[in-house]
Formats: structure tokens, sequence, C-alpha cells
């Protein structure tokens, strides 16, 4: 499925299957034999004897479901998360709420339940290629992309295209500029692109983006730099933000400071 330079194909991910329901195991083991580029290895019904068997057999990849008894698919990837040369996680679940948690203990892919074959083999082909990048500079700590809940799977938006986060309660709705999915996902779409639900507070998201290139501007909402086009005082003390796409967008009183300062006042 892939080459390492260009000439001699890539060895086989040895995978390894963590599920406690054997009829999902059987079903993980008839796509895995149907999907070039990996070779199951071993299956494991728990989280405990995942971690054995990981110890034992040393696999590339472990497709992983995540609500377990005991030992779940988050603290099996978390006492991976502290070891050299662990394998590559992907998350094979029925549940997306737990999306947001599964990235950052740095999972390759996560996969919802029914897993769909062409679906899966997108997310060995994204282990390929990470295994093709180790040796590459550390990444940022800044999120480079979100994984958001779309129809029956979750899909990829990288946080360059994301020109306005809104807070809604637990949610954040990542607004996507120019964006076309086909339809209409987490709850609608805005006149500039499509719009996804994500949950996770403003708060926490704000600490994981790049401040080179967000910047909050009320308690509700951050924007991309690159998307603010202008600063209007509404007097009083009152600014607003003007957007590339036309609106204007109270400032808070707290971040009015950094948003000036943004501007160069």
């Amino acid at each position: 499925m892939a080459e390492t330079d260009g000439m001699s194909p890539a060895p086989p991910l040895r995978t390894l299957i963590v599920d406690d329901e054997p009829l999902a195991v059987e079903r993980m083991q008839v796509i895995c034999s149907r999907i070039e580029g990996i070779t199951v290895i071993g299956t494991a019904s728990d989280g405990q004897a995942a971690l054995r068997l990981i110890e034992a057999l040393n696999p590339d990849l472990v497709l992983l479901d995540l609500t377990m008894p005991e030992t779940d698919g988050l603290a099996v990837a978390r006492r991976l998360g502290g070891q050299a040369n662990a394998p590559a996680v992907i998350f094979v679940t029925a549940h997306d709420e737990f999306a947001v948690e599964a990235f950052d203990l740095d999972a390759v892919d996560y996969v919802l339940k029914p897993v769909a074959p062409d679906r899966l083999q997108r997310a060995v082909a994204r282990v390929v290629t990470r295994r093709g990048e180790r040796a590459q500079p550390p990444a940022s700590r800044w999120l480079d992309e979100f994984w958001v809940p779309y129809r029956s799977e979750l899909v990829r938006v990288a946080a360059a295209e994301v020109h306005r986060i809104d807070a809604e309660r637990d949610y954040v709705r990542l607004h996507v500029a120019g964006q076309n999915t086909g339809g209409q996902a987490a709850g609608g779409q805005n006149a500039g692109g499509q719009s996804y639900l994500l949950l996770q507070t403003i708060t926490s998201l704000e600490e994981r983006l790049d401040p080179e290139l967000f910047i909050r501007i009320h308690r509700s909402c951050i924007l991309q730099r690159s998307h603010v086009s202008g600063l209007r005082h509404e007097g009083l003390g009152v600014w607003s933000a003007e957007t590339a796409d036309g609106e204007a967008l109270r400032i808070g009183r707290t971040y009015l400071p950094a948003v000036k300062k943004m501007a160069g006042r």
C-alpha cells in the first residue's frame, strides 16, 4: 500500500484488535484481511489483556475499542502514551463524544461503528503516512486540525480553515469558510460555508489554539486573526470587530486590549 523509499514496499503493519465483543472482533478480522498493508497478529477482549499483548508482541498498530469493562480504551492509550516506540492507535467505537480526548492522546484516527472497510482503509493509510514522518521535527504544541462528527463518521477540519469559533454551552461551533461537504452538518451551515459542533468548552479550546493564528474577542467568540478586516468604535467605549464576510462582532471589554494590540493600537 505504501513505499518507504520509492523502491521497496513498506512492511505490513502488525496489528492488534482490541474489543470486548466477539462479533466485533470477528468483523474487524474480516475487514483487515481485505486491507493491503496490515496483518493481524492477535486479538484481546479487554484493556489489561491488550496491554500484556502489546508488551509481548510489539505491534505497529492497535485497533482499540473505547468502551470496555474495567480498563477501557482511553486508559490503554494513556498507558501507551508514556512508552517509547508505542504502537499507533486507531480508536474504533460506537461513540463520537470521546473524540477530543482521543486526539489529545495522539490517536491517529477515530473510526465509528459500524466500521466501513473504506473508512478503515483511510485510517490505516494515515498510520502509514505518520510512520514515514517519524524522522520529522516534533509537532507543534498547538492544534492543527479538528476531528468533528459529520453524519456517520468523523471528518478532519484543518485549524487554518476555521475562521470563527462560537461557544454554545458545553460545545463550540466551528465555522469553516468556503468548505462544501455536500450537506448540513451537526447543526447547520452559515453563509460563508459549513459549521460543526464539537463537545469542548471555548476556554479549554482556546488554550490549545495557536495565538499567532487565533484571537479571542469575547467570552463566547474566537476569530482567526486573518478573518478580522477592521475594528470599529461604536461609542461609549464599545468596539466591534469587522470580519471578512461583513459581520460586526462586539468585542468584550476583557479582550479589547489584546485586540487593539493586534491592530497596533
